[in-house]
């Protein structure tokens, strides 16, 4: 649980966890200078130097005491100060006793030395006119004794922090750039993935051997993945042409013969030319066609109402979120709502569409009154050429497999994906197509 809500505020990015990875054990370094070191030397330091000026202080107050009367104590007090570099006279001390400011560390040590070795002292002040005031009590009465803050406590003691923290920022920062300039190439391999002579003079620009290798095996991947994929549509986009024209002269022959079995043969070549086709739509994809910006809700809109103008029975309910022009393949997302539209009504009998955009991106929900598919079998079902028949079978024609495996082709290829799940209003199938921004 604790490392899940650390998850949530560690940085998304890979230059943010960097940083990250950075400036931790500079911070943790840091504190634990300043708490285990700097703190520590500074008080030990200031206790030192404040013993040295307690033995003058314990000189003058026993030669004080040792004084036959105030007037007497008051001249020894000033004859002695003078060498010893301490102001003295008699006064009361102050009634709120002893006065230092919080964050003055080593002055509160100064403070708890000279109480700790001097008997009879009355208060002690450290005000920021680096003068440390103390009031003693001798035979003769109060005596106040002025000196520098410098005879007891270590110069400038935040020059240290100070040196810590600016060489710290600084030695961060120069490491920062050279981290950022290995990183630089890795960042633009991830923005420019699919155009692949760009990302390999992204490459070039200064990265690290083993970024290089690994961005370059990572586009020669690519490429063969590529090659791999042309050459399947290639080769059914040459099936599906070069059967199209014998089918056709068969169709052709077939409606001149006037008997019953010609118009069943009829049907059995259009049924092969819808499967040709399907066989072309999933060799085709949507990798060729060009991303264009353009608003989702008016996008669905049109779709649903040529869906409508062909009497199909499905209606587009009230669009949810404010629809933005985002970058989307039209085409393929058509094709890949009219699927699902095709789907719904081949299996019930109607459909209704709904449209969620958020800021992350697209929900389009195409839900049926249908008979459903099985929870177990639902990501068989997204698989190329697979058909379900004892779940959507109803004698309307069950495809050649390829209508879902081609909307989850285009999902993928928008950043997103499709899931199937049950309809709560319809009481059918809800096939959710989601799109990420």
């Amino acid at each position: 649980m604790v490392f899940d809500w650390l998850k949530r505020w560690m940085p998304r990015g890979l230059q943010g966890r960097a940083a990250l990875i950075l400036l931790l054990p500079v911070v943790t370094l840091q504190l634990v200078i300043s708490i285990s070191f700097v703190q520590r030397h500074f008080e030990g330091v200031t206790r030192q130097m404040t013993r040295s000026v307690l033995i003058d202080l314990r000189y003058l107050s026993e030669s004080v005491d040792a004084a036959p009367d105030r007037a007497a104590a008051a001249t020894v007090a000033r004859q002695l100060g003078r060498p010893l570099e301490l102001e003295t006279r008699f006064a009361a001390p102050p009634a709120e006793g002893d006065a230092v400011r919080v964050i003055d560390l080593s002055g509160q040590a100064v403070i708890a030395t000279l109480r700790a070795g001097l008997d009879g002292t009355l208060a002690v002040r450290i005000g920021s006119s680096r003068r440390v005031t103390v009031w003693i009590d001798t035979a003769h009465g109060p005596l106040e004794v002025r000196f520098d803050r410098r005879r007891v406590s270590a110069s400038n003691p935040h020059q240290l922090i100070v040196l810590i923290v600016v060489l710290g920022a600084l030695l961060t920062l120069v490491a920062y750039l050279f981290l950022r300039n290995q990183l630089r190439p890795v960042t633009r391999l991830a923005a420019v993935a699919a155009p692949t002579a760009r990302a390999r003079r992204a490459l070039q620009a200064g990265a690290a051997a083993e970024v290089r290798a690994a961005g370059m095996a990572f586009l020669d991947m690519r490429n063969r993945i590529e090659r791999q994929t042309q050459a399947r549509r290639l080769m059914l986009s040459g099936i599906s042409h070069d059967l199209r024209t014998p089918l056709t002269r068969l169709r052709l022959g077939l409606t001149m013969l006037p008997d019953e079995e010609a118009a069943l043969l009829v049907g059995d070549v259009d049924e092969m030319r819808r499967l040709l086709d399907a066989f072309l739509d999933f060799a085709r994809g949507d990798a060729s066609e060009e991303v264009e910006t353009v608003d989702p809700a008016q996008l669905v809109t049109r779709i649903i109402e040529d869906a409508q103008r062909t009497g199909q029975a499905v209606i587009l309910r009230p669009v949810q979120g404010e629809s933005r022009p985002m970058p989307l393949r039209p085409t393929a997302l058509r094709r890949a709502l009219e699927n699902l539209i095709g789907n719904a009504l081949r299996y019930g009998s109607r459909c209704e569409v709904s449209l969620l955009v958020t800021p992350r991106g697209l929900r389009l929900l195409v839900e049926d009154d249908g008979p459903g598919i099985p929870e177990d079998r639902r990501e068989e079902a997204m698989r190329p050429f697979t058909r379900l028949d004892p779940a959507r079978n109803q004698d309307l024609g069950t495809g050649v497999g390829l209508g879902l495996a081609i909307v989850a082709d285009i999902a993928h290829g928008h950043g997103g994906a499709l899931h199937l799940g049950d309809s709560e209003r319809l009481g059918g199938l809800r096939a959710e197509l989601v799109l990420a921004r």
